[in-house]
């Protein structure tokens, strides 16, 4: 038996079910505003505000919030209110077209737009392209990278790893594995001008080699505590070594899953072999050209941000040093890093980007 206030009925006329489809179907531009048209058409359809929230993965507050504006105001109710302060200048038929031209063309003499060459073609100020592009989170110079996996066993790698995340077998150790090969022991070719008020840290942007190294690590996903070893070179009977050390260092009747991408030098016939006397150990390989699910990469950026990056090193052995002390202090006080989505969630997020990677194409 229903609880609680009824929920008026929500029914559309047919010109506004026509323009709601329309403000859904936008395929880069206004997204705010296609996913309120699509709240409304699902509404309208005789859905509840939980099953709408559960499907387009927004809360029941904001279903109800644009239900009442809709039930209010009709399509009015779906627009953004005028905010306090000076009114703007630019007319709504403006701001969209610069959204347009930025988002669905580009120039003819470049990949994209510069706020001089959109303004000329828009007949507006350089400020108030910026104004838009500030409102909206447009920054059509930048410009990130991304690969999508093409493992034909992604999803069954996913859901193994991050159930091994979220739900750890008892009596057993989840320890996220990986090398950092070849890091350089770099020292400045002139001394470093320290920061001072007014002026940041220089240095020159050229430097010395002075030869490198691999460290072997793994990241306890419990407790956050890294095991550690450096070696000179990076091969199957380095790696085996390494085996070695977590086997020593973890306590006997514990079982120890492994999380590791798919090197050469994971699947040797002496790793096989390695394994093979030691049934304790079980491997979870990662999919390919999917890093980012082994959290000790999280760890690496740490150490490559606040040791590496600007360290000076003037000899191997300095970086090594300086390595394992590094090591020594974070385990001394060691925080896991805390995995919060589920394969599901992970799944989904990646359907979604696939979709619209295909869109793009087309």
């Amino acid at each position: 038996m229903r609880t609680g206030r009824p929920i008026p009925p929500l029914r559309l006329a047919d010109d506004e079910r026509e323009t709601l489809k329309q403000w859904a179907r936008r395929p880069k531009t206004s997204q705010a505003l296609a996913q309120r048209a699509r709240i409304i058409l699902a509404c309208a359809a005789g859905e509840t505000n939980t099953t709408v929230a559960e499907r387009l993965r927004v809360t029941k507050q904001t279903i109800g919030k644009w239900r009442s504006r809709f039930l209010n105001k009709g399509l009015d109710g779906l627009l953004d209110e005028p905010r306090p302060g000076t009114p703007r200048r630019l007319s709504d038929a403006e701001v969209e077209r610069v959204l347009t031209m930025t988002l669905e063309s580009t120039p003819k003499n470049a990949t994209h737009w510069s706020n001089r060459s959109l303004a000329a073609a828009c007949g507006l100020s350089r400020s108030s392209v910026q104004r838009v592009w500030r409102a909206f989170a447009l920054a059509p110079h930048r410009s990130e990278s991304f690969k999508l996996s093409r493992d034909p066993l992604f999803i069954d790698k996913v859901r193994d790893i991050v159930g091994l995340y979220l739900d750890p077998p008892d009596k057993a150790l989840v320890l996220c594995v990986d090398e950092k090969s070849q890091i350089q022991a770099l020292d400045r070719s002139q001394p470093i001008l320290p920061m001072r008020p007014g002026q940041a840290e220089r240095r020159a942007h050229d430097y010395k080699r002075h030869g490198t190294t691999s460290l072997f690590a793994a990241l306890d996903t419990k407790t956050g505590k890294i095991i550690g070893q450096l070696h000179r070179r990076h091969r199957s009977l380095e790696f085996r070594k390494f085996l070695d050390k977590i086997d020593a260092e973890v306590p006997p009747g514990f079982d120890v899953h492994l999380i590791l991408d798919n090197y050469g030098t994971h699947k040797t016939a002496t790793i096989q072999s390695w394994l093979i006397k030691r049934p304790r150990f079980q491997l979870h390989f990662t999919p390919t050209s999917a890093s980012w699910l082994n959290l000790v990469e999280r760890w690496f950026g740490l150490l490559t941000e606040q040791q590496l990056r600007r360290g000076v090193f003037r000899s191997t052995r300095s970086l090594e040093t300086t390595i394992r002390n590094y090591i020594d202090i974070h385990n001394e006080a060691p925080k896991p890093f805390i995995w919060t989505k589920s394969a599901d969630e992970i799944l989904a997020s990646v359907a979604r980007f696939c979709q619209r990677t295909l869109e793009s194409v087309h």
